[in-house]
Formats: structure tokens, sequence, C-alpha cells
């Protein structure tokens, strides 16, 4: 039996494959040695610049709604929402039937503002009680309710190898919302603080694990307040390492971040229970660059790594042969898919996409994934292409 070919896949929008149309996007990628596309399935708003678009340069997505043809009979309280373009033209449904590359469900799970906005006792709230509505709370009976069953809709109403699942957990506080101003300087230690989730599920979740919530809580408003009254701003990396001293010391706060770290794993182990055995579930644990980051979003990247298929990684920094190999010591093992951008900063030249490349090919690593075909330059593909070719 023929072993089954590496994984090489670009992600893309389905408004970015109707201007390429079918037949030209496969041969393209065939083109560059690309053999699957991981189709954008449900995915927030956007801003977005598109070099080769040929029906607009400037395109502005639907904010929080699947991108494919789910079944809204099959949900709870919070259902998803079908986007426009879905509705008329069922582009991931097209993709699966030309059968010339292997499709992928990249699906944003839980920044969806949108769902937010509809449901918001179900989104993370922080120590004040302010909602925070691009980001559905992974403790929430519904939002994991919702999780599971998008992700079984999805596998069982199409002809998928897999799903890579993006955003399990809670998002920062700083990402993801429309015109996001703060005249304060950066502040890791403050802002980190106040995104960290304390709805009604997590507190119920951590009173029962015996972490004394109400302390917690009082610290947590001390901290900010005085991060926020300062007669002066603080200097971002010592503000770090004061969060760092804050994790090591205070023991509640500690544990409240591995009660986090369990939730998230559990729901992609639910997640992995409620797919079709086989189609594989592959989760990109992070928002954050470095990857060391990734526990601020209820990211245990050993744990997420064994409750599911495997992990598939952005590694978005100039660092990323670096963070790869930590990344490998944490979970175990080398055998990970990697995500990569083939201009953007940390690659501004060919001849640094092409390193990178290879240092990951000699590293062990198989699967390969480009973001993203709607964003890039025709220099970034031929780039992708040549770095495929010479591994």
């Amino acid at each position: 039996m023929a072993e089954p070919a590496p994984y090489r896949a670009m992600y893309a929008y389905t408004w970015d494959l109707v201007d390429a149309g079918p037949d030209a996007f496969v041969d393209e990628m065939a083109g560059i040695g690309v053999n699957t596309v991981a189709v954008a399935a449900s995915y927030h708003a956007g801003k977005f610049i598109r070099p080769k678009g040929t029906s607009g340069k400037v395109y502005f997505p639907e904010d929080g709604v699947a991108h494919c043809r789910v079944n809204p009979g099959k949900y709870g309280k919070i259902k998803p929402v079908i986007g426009e373009l879905a509705q008329s033209d069922d582009v991931m449904g097209r993709m699966c039937d030309h059968g010339g590359l292997t499709v992928q469900a990249w699906t944003v799970l839980l920044h969806n503002s949108r769902i937010g906005a509809l449901h918001p006792e179900a989104v993370t709230r922080n120590v004040y009680g302010d909602p925070l509505h691009y980001s559905l709370c992974p403790s929430a009976p519904e939002v994991r309710e919702y999780a599971v069953t998008l992700c079984a809709d999805i596998a069982d109403s199409y002809d998928i190898a897999g799903l890579s699942l993006e955003t399990p957990g809670w998002l920062p506080y700083r990402h993801g919302y429309h015109h996001e101003f703060a005249l304060i300087g950066d502040s890791p230690r403050c802002e980190f603080y106040l995104g960290l989730c304390f709805c009604a599920n997590c507190k119920k979740v951590a009173q029962a694990a015996g972490i004394d919530v109400e302390a917690l809580e009082a610290r947590v408003k001390t901290r900010i307040e005085s991060a926020l009254s300062a007669a002066e701003e603080t200097d971002p990396a010592t503000d770090r390492l004061w969060l760092e001293n804050d994790l090591l010391l205070d023991p509640e706060l500690a544990a409240y971040i591995r009660m986090r770290n369990e939730i998230v794993t559990s729901l992609v182990a639910e997640i992995r229970g409620g797919v079709r055995k086989d189609a594989t579930v592959h989760i990109i644990p992070s928002v954050n660059q470095p990857l060391a980051l990734s526990w601020m979003e209820g990211s245990d990247l050993a744990g997420i790594d064994k409750a599911c298929d495997g992990l598939e990684v952005c590694f978005y920094s100039k660092a990323a042969l670096v963070d790869h190999a930590m990344v490998s010591q944490h979970i175990g093992h080398s055998d990970m898919r990697v995500v990569l951008r083939p201009t953007s900063a940390e690659h501004r030249d060919e001849g640094t996409f092409a390193a990178t490349v290879a240092g990951f090919a000699d590293a062990g690593v198989d699967g390969f994934a480009f973001y993203n075909y709607g964003h890039m330059r025709q220099s970034g593909l031929d780039r992708i292409g040549r770095a495929l070719a010479a591994i």
C-alpha cells in the first residue's frame, strides 16, 4: 500500500477561491507542489488586501459566519450563521467534488464576535464583569456543545480529510476587535488580567477545584487598578517579568491557569470524540507569538497534542526554528504540522524563507501549510514552489 502524500496545504478563503476558479486554483497549487487546500469553514471579521483579487482588492468578510453549509437543526442554544456566499455558492462542496486537491476544513471556533453579541451569557467576562464579545468562553456548556457539534457537522457534511481548528480557548485581551484603542502603553501584565475570564462558569469550576476565587478576584482587581492609575508607563519587558512573578508566587493564580488548560484540553478531546474517526483533528493552539505564550489562551501544548491527532502550529517569527525546537521539547516529539508565511515581516527575502523551510525539513517536519492564498502576492506563491521543490 502506497504511503500517503506528505501534507502540503494552502490556507484559503472561499471568496478567493471563487475569484480564482476551482480548476485554475487546483492547477496553480499543483504547479507549486501543494496537494491540500485548507478552506475557511468558519471565520471572523476582517479587512483584507487581496493582491491577486480580480473582483476587488479590499474585502470585508461577514463577521462570525460559517462559510459552508451546516445543518442548524443539529445545534442547541448556539447555532452557526451561514454566510451569504455559502448560501449562494457551496465553495467547500465544489472543492470537495473537484477532487484535484485534498480538502481540509480550517475552522475558527471560539473567536466569534457575532455569536458573542447574540449570546452575551456565553462570552468571556473579566474580573469586572465586562463582556469580551469576541471570545466565547470554553467553560460555558452551550459553547462546548456548539464547538463539538460544528466540527462533527462539517466533517459529516463534506468529504474532507480533516479539520484544522483555531482558537479552541480564550482570546488574549489585545486581539481581533474593531478599532482597538487604549491611551496607555503596552502592559502585558495588565492586559493579561483584563482578559482573564471570571464568568460564572469559570468561577464554578474553580470553586469546585478548591480555588478561593473571591480572594483571587480581589488581587487581580488591585493589580489592574494599580496599572491603570500609574503615573508613568511601564517598560513592557519588565512588566512581563512582574507577571511571571505573580504566576510563581500566587498559588491560586497558578491553579486557575492550570484549570483553564484542563478546560481547553477536555474540549479538544470532546471534539475529537465527536468527529468521524476517519477525519483527522489538528489544533492551531495559539494566536500568540512566540508559542511560549500559548498558556494565556488555555492551551497546554502537550495536553492538546495528546487529545487530538496533533498540532498545526503557526511559526510566524524570525526565530521559528528555535520556537519549533522548544515546542518539540515541550510535547515530547517533533511530529507536528507547521504553518509558515512566505513573505511578511519574518521573511522579507526569499533566502530566509527557503532556509526556514529547509531547516524545518532537516528537523524532521513532514507537514507544511502556508498562510494565506488571498493575502499573497504571486511572488509568495513562487517562493513556496521553489522551497518545496528544494526539499
